[in-house]
């Protein structure tokens, strides 16, 4: 039997007709059923059970029991679902299991609602998003334990269960306790920080399910820059040309400045042996699901960042106090992580993501203390490099155990003063993480959800586990504690940032743009008639290391521009009989709203000047846009 668990706020369903035929008439009374805030379990029984399905049935109620305990609830939902196996075994045996494992149910103490058998219904399910809510089995008869299962770490149970002290520290250093009840928080005058309201109501919910599409979404996908792959697992993307140029550019830049700040780039495997022993462990320590592989000759998992690749490296390398602080980078395309389904939303949260991670090497907490501010230093240029303001765009989230707090409050007051506006802390009793202290940049969009770009973190754990050292002043073995950066988060949500950034200017009557430097087209060429064709034609060579292209269709001079303007065009340069005889431009400026006439020469090092630093890619397309197929129709 193979079963899908579901915790649940509600499930809806409705009969709608026979998928078996000489299955027996259901009632009208219980052609439809809504049952609230329980654990919904999809059923496929399958070949195999049909030998014994008294057993299953005891098998999977031990199952059911177990995941009903972590979830605290007493009800249950069985639904019957030929879709998770091709092997289903014949309706008699399977509606006898089902039949079975409803009496173990009952009477353990459950109150159990089945959804009829044998025929094709409707439903409506909306899922808690915890953790612990998505869970499958795979269940055999002769065990009560599963004979395979989600693997769901330590840390991803405590996380559920975990309790925190809340609080707003100012920077001031005045701390403010909060606390939460029926969705309001409370502890803190928020007059003046919307946002991180915001913010604080989410982290303290701790609800990540993505309710309605994010306005990015729909941006992303009018643009013809990224879009869902079908075919694909979801929270897996395809990105068109336009949208691989700008992830180039922004892979380009944050790996450009971290190298430039010291790290050495290194390249690790993308997929590691699940029993390898400090991988097994560091495992139980991370709040992340797995996607697992199993391999002709062992079961394996895809990484979800770049640590253990880097920490393997470092395992294996010869170092004194000389060479510390040491830095490895690598950028990891793609990291994976098996994210809830009603969390996985557009590229504010994905199953497989592209992850910026440089870990450091220090000797002591008081280095790491300062290593981690120069990394802060590093981040924020990179953040704002990219388009976003710093610190006004984002919201930290600080997290550090009790015992950090009370031994180094000067340094997170001092970290809140460099930020400059209050910080939410979250304070643990203990340590249960392999941090003592992390923080993260948040992102809040205009769904009120929050998005961790930047972070860092000091690890105690890791370098102990994976057999670390460096040796000391006094010759002496050491072990190092180790910060986990990523300094621009996930460059997919960097993406996200900036168009939900984008979508609200829009609403606010802004213009909604790129950075000059990300934008796939820097000027386009609009010549007004067929005759300027062949003069426009010529001025894409004196545009060199600049994005431009040319509008050659048919339409009117109107659409033309219309058509600039919806695909963010930052500068438009209109060219008519006047422009040709005159060798200037018309040029409309997107950002200042401006219309001004420039030579090509001088548009161009205007381009290059706002650009400069940055890095520069060509076009992803032809220049010509008769040339151009779409992408999205």
């Amino acid at each position: 039997m193979r079963v899908l668990f579901l915790h649940v706020d509600y499930l809806e369903y409705e009969v709608k007709q026979k998928a078996l035929q000489g299955i027996p008439d259901v009632p009208e009374a219980k052609r439809r059923g809504k049952v609230d805030e329980a654990l919904v379990c999809f059923l496929t029984a399958e070949q195999r059970d049909e030998t014994n399905p008294a057993g299953v049935a005891k098998a999977a109620a031990a199952n059911i029991v177990d995941i009903a305990g972590q979830v605290r609830t007493k009800r249950i939902v069985l639904y019957p679902y030929a879709h998770l196996s091709s092997s289903l075994a014949a309706p008699g045996p399977a509606q006898e299991l089902i039949s079975y494992l409803e009496k173990e149910l009952v009477a353990r103490g459950f109150e159990v609602h089945a959804s009829p058998f044998g025929y094709y219904k409707s439903f409506k399910v909306a899922v808690k998003g915890h953790p612990l809510s998505e869970l499958s089995r795979e269940i055999v008869a002769d065990a009560a334990a599963p004979a395979s299962k989600e693997d769901v770490s330590e840390a991803i149970k405590a996380e559920a269960k975990l309790v925190s002290q809340w609080h707003i520290l100012e920077p001031s250093g005045r701390l403010h306790p909060l606390s939460l009840s029926g969705g309001q928080v409370s502890g803190f005058n928020f007059a003046g920080h919307d946002r991180l309201r915001l913010f604080v109501s989410y982290e303290m919910a701790k609800s990540r399910e993505a309710k309605e599409e994010p306005a990015h979404v729909r941006l992303m996908r009018e643009l013809e820059l990224v879009d869902y792959e079908p075919g694909s697992d979801p929270g897996n993307l395809r990105y068109y040309p336009k949208g691989r140029l700008i992830k180039g550019l922004i892979e380009e830049l944050v790996t450009r400045r971290i190298r430039e700040s010291g790290a050495m780039e290194v390249e690790s495997p993308v997929m590691y042996d699940f029993e390898h022993p400090a991988l097994k462990s560091y495992l139980d320590r991370f709040p992340a699901r797995q996607y697992i592989v199993q391999t002709p000759n062992k079961r394996t998992f895809l990484r979800f960042s770049a640590c253990f690749g880097q920490f393997l490296i470092m395992k294996d390398m010869v170092l004194s106090y000389k060479h510390l602080p040491l830095s490895l980078y690598e950028l990891t395309r793609y990291s994976f992580r098996a994210e809830q389904r009603g969390e996985v939303a557009g590229l504010r949260r994905l199953r497989a993501f592209t992850m910026p991670d440089c870990h450091a090497l220090v000797p002591d907490v008081e280095a790491a203390k300062a290593q981690l501010m120069v990394r802060v230093e590093v981040a924020w240029k990179i953040l704002e490099e990219c388009g976003l303001s710093v610190p006004d765009d984002l919201e930290v989230g600080m997290r550090v155990t009790k015992a950090f707090w009370e031994a180094h409050k000067d340094f997170v007051v001092a970290y809140a003063k460099r930020w400059g506006k209050p910080i939410l802390v979250e304070m643990w009793s203990e340590q249960f993480f392999y941090f003592m202290q992390k923080y993260e940049w948040n992102f809040v969009d205009g769904n009120d959800k929050a998005a961790a770009l930047t972070t860092d973190q000091i690890d105690t754990e890791n370098a102990k586990r994976f057999g670390i050292t460096f040796t000391d002043e006094k010759g002496e073995k050491r072990h190092p504690l180790i910060l986990h950066l990523s300094p621009s988060g996930a460059v997919e949500r960097v993406m996200y940032a900036l168009l939900e950034k984008a979508a609200a200017a829009a609403k606010a009557g802004v213009p909604p743009m790129w950075p000059l430097w990300l934008s796939p087209t820097q000027v386009r060429l609009v010549p007004v008639s067929a005759d300027q064709l062949p003069h426009a034609r010529s001025l894409l060579d004196h545009l060199e290391g600049v994005r431009a292209d040319l509008d050659d269709s048919s339409d009117t001079l109107g659409k033309k521009i219309r058509t600039a303007e919806k695909e963010w065009v930052p500068y438009i340069a209109v060219i008519g009989k006047k422009e040709v005889e005159s060798g200037q431009l018309s040029v409309r400026v997107r950002a200042t709203k401006e219309q001004t006439d420039m030579t090509v020469e001088t548009l161009r090092a205007r381009i290059v000047s706002e650009t400069k630093g940055r890095p520069f890619q060509p076009l992803a397309e032809p220049a010509l846009l008769s040339a151009r197929p779409i992408f999205r129709g």
